[in-house]
């Protein structure tokens, strides 16, 4: 791992730029129902997109929508992070997007379904409070789809 004394000035204070104080206690919602009834929707930070849809920009909040119609082969990455690599993400798209990994969850029973749409963020970095519009947006959109859980994949 690299020491921050060895990066160059601009990535240190960014990277100290960030050192934010605990969120103090976080909600708990007793979720009783059974996984095998749960509908679950994946959220990736991984920049993902359709060649259709735009492009992530350097410092960009927003989100892509991902329909589970669409084949999860043909997503592109644009997130701006030039220390990513993307070398595993080009030979299976499951190490930062798994559907297919749930959608054989979904078929030996252990989850009751997915979500209809699924949402990619560009996580590089930016302040949490950026997202915060965006993130609600997000969550009204799982809300009206039913999701009960979401499987979170930060990059």
């Amino acid at each position: 791992m690299v020491r921050l004394a060895d990066l160059p000035e601009y990535e240190r204070h960014h990277l100290l730029e960030k050192n934010m104080p605990p969120l103090g206690p976080l909600p708990w919602s007793n979720n009783t129902k059974p996984l095998a009834e749960k509908r679950i929707a994946l959220i990736t930070t991984a920049g993902l997109h359709f060649r259709g849809d735009d492009a992530f920009d350097f410092a960009d909040p927003t989100f892509r929508a991902i329909s589970i119609d669409d084949d999860a082969n043909d997503l592109i990455m644009s997130h701006s992070s030039a220390n990513f690599d993307r070398s595993g993400f080009v030979e299976d798209v499951n190490l930062v997007f798994p559907i297919n990994r749930f959608q054989e969850l979904l078929a030996d029973k252990t989850i009751g379904s997915l979500a209809d749409v699924h949402y990619s963020f560009m996580g590089a970095g930016l302040m949490p409070k950026v997202y915060e519009k965006n993130a609600m947006q997000v969550a009204s959109l799982l809300k009206q789809d039913q999701v009960d859980a979401v499987f979170l994949t930060p990059v």
